[in-house]
This record gives C-alpha cells, structure tokens and sequence, in this order.
C-alpha cells in the first residue's frame, strides 16, 4: 500500500499543476482574442501602413515628430486617423492625401504650414476633424474646404490669418465647432456664417476686431448663441476709438441701423439677370434714335438744295419740229402760205 500511495502522488501533483496553470472556461474565449489580435496587429511597414509611421489597430497612423517635411507616401483607405502634427510640413500640393479616402480624422498643427492647394483635401469626402492650428497660414485659396462635406470640426487657431473669404470655406451644412482665435482677423464676410447652419462653436478670441459694418452679421450670430461670461468678455474691439474695448457681444442690431443693408440673394440675381437685358435696351434705342436723326438731316439738306435750285428753263420751240396740237400748221408751212 505503501508503494502504491508513492506512484499516485506524481500524476497528482500534474493534474494539480495543470488545474493551476490553464485560466478557466471563461476566460479562454478572452484569451483566444488577446492572442489573435495580436497575431493580427497592424505593424510598422506593412503595405496598408505609411512608411516611417507607426499604425495601430482601428486605422490610426502615427505619424507626429518625425521631422517629416511632406506627406508620407503609401496612405490607403484603411487608414482613419492620420497625425501628422510637430512635423515639417511646410505646403500641401493637390492630392496630397490620395488614397485616403475613408480618413476621418486629420491633425497638421505645429508644422510651419504656410500653403495650402485649393485641391490639396480632395477625395477626404468623409473627413470629419481638421486641425491645421498653430501654423504660419497667411490666406486660403478658394475652394480650399469645399469638398470636406462631412466636416464637422475645422481649426484655424494660431495662424495669421487677416481674411477669411466665404469661397474659402464653402458650405459646409454638417459643421460645427470653428476655431478662429489668435489670428490677425478683424472682420468677418456676412456671408460667412450664412454656409454654415449647424455652427454652434465658435471661437474668435485673440484677433484685433474693428467694430464696424461689417461686423453686422457677426454681433448677431453672437447674440443667438449666447457665450460664457468668461469667453464673451475677451471678444473686444480694438478700433474705431471709441469701441476700443466694447465687447462684440454688447452691440444691439439697433446700433448698425446706419449701416447700409446689403443686397438678398434675390435681389442680386434680378439685378444681374436685368443688368445685361438693361444695356441691350438702351443699346438698341440708341442705334435706332441715331438712324432716325440721320434720315431726318439727309432729308433736311435735300430740302434746302432743292430750295435754292433756280428754276429749270423751258426749252425753245424748234423752227422745223413737228406741230404742237393747238397749232397743227408749222411755222415754215404758214411762211409759205403767206
């Protein structure tokens, strides 16, 4: 018995150790799925993965402070999130993100950006955060944002931007949160704000506003979406000298009632439609006021040439001519009678 109970004890102490050893049922689907992916995780170097990044299950490539000095080449549209940020950067040529179709999230900050191509963003048709913060961009080209449809987030915040034209940024109906602040602005176009209908966030604070006219449509905006005390008190106009230091937000409609009103889209398009129709008019009722003076004055020289015409002489009967009717005989015949 003795040496029975010693043979026992070694598959013993194994099933023991391996009880200890494999995790329990329900964690072996767990364990399954840590294993598979990290047998599947998107590594460095692969074909779908840009060269020098580093990329990461769920489309992200990493591809910040590589002192890069364009875009990497090799973008698929397996990649989501692209960063790029704290690199070289300094323009984009068009296309620069061909390939990149299903991107969604773009972040270019701190790259010394000082040129964008009015093509440079085709084909992100899904993109919906855009980060071009603290660069040197001095103006955008129109068109620049067009195609960004599904745009939902867009920074300009530390730049030297002075204009920002509507054709710029187009319409962009799903957008909501523009960051504007720390720039050189100091107006915005009315038509701005008017292609932007799901804005809610906007940020303006650090750029030198002059409080004229042309701010109209901006003071509105503000007073429908009002700001926290904290923000709306570092919107401050700058210019004329007496608004220096009013805050945008403490001007009512009533105070831009000497401004002229700008034309509606209506308006415009009968203006332009008549402008053209307009000048063919009075074109062709002068063409044809000149003819009729110039047949009035050929008809008035006529006149006075036929006035001062001396009368026209009649001519000399002929000795040998035929008779007239009233005197059948001819003077050679009544000679002869006589």
């Amino acid at each position: 018995m003795k040496s029975s109970s010693v043979f026992l004890r070694p598959p013993l102490l194994q099933s023991l150790l391996l009880l200890l050893l494999l995790p329990p049922p329900r964690l072996r689907p767990i364990c399954a799925q840590v294993s598979t992916g990290a047998a599947t995780r998107w590594t460095p170097g692969a074909p779908d993965c840009p060269e020098a990044c580093a990329c990461a299950p769920g489309g992200q490539a990493n591809c910040s402070a590589l002192a890069l000095v364009a875009v990497p080449p090799g973008l698929s549209r397996r990649v989501r999130t692209l960063l790029l940020d704290h690199n070289r950067v300094r323009a984009l040529p068009p296309g620069a993100f061909a390939g990149a179709g299903a991107l969604l999230r773009l972040d270019l900050r701190e790259n010394g950006l000082r040129s964008v191509h009015a093509r440079a963003f085709w084909g992100l048709t899904v993109l919906q955060r855009l980060d071009l913060s603290d660069n040197q961009l001095e103006a955008l080209a129109p068109g620049t944002f067009a195609s960004l449809r599904a745009l939902r987030s867009l920074s300009l915040a530390d730049n030297r931007l002075a204009r920002l034209e509507p054709a710029a940024l187009g319409a962009l109906p799903l957008l909501r949160a523009l960051s504007l602040q720390d720039n050189a602005l100091s107006a915005l176009s009315p038509d701005l704000l008017t292609g932007l209908p799901a804005l809610d966030a906007l940020r303006l604070r650090g750029n030198p506003w002059a409080c004229g006219c042309a701010l109209r449509s901006l003071c509105a905006w503000l007073r429908q979406h009002p700001r926290p005390a904290s923000e709306a008190e570092t919107l401050l106009c700058v210019s004329p000298g007496r608004q220096t230091l009013s805050p945008l937000t403490a001007f009512p409609d009533a105070a831009f009632r000497h401004c002229a009103q700008p034309l509606a889209a209506r308006d415009l398009a009968v203006v332009y439609a008549l402008g053209p129709v307009s000048f063919l008019a009075s074109l062709a009722t002068c063409l044809a006021l000149g003819s009729v003076l110039t047949a009035c004055r050929a008809r008035r020289r006529r006149c006075r040439a036929s006035a001062h015409r001396p009368p026209r002489r009649p001519p000399d009967p002929d000795p040998d001519g035929p008779a007239s009717p009233e005197n059948p005989v001819s003077p050679t015949a009544a000679s002869a009678q006589a």
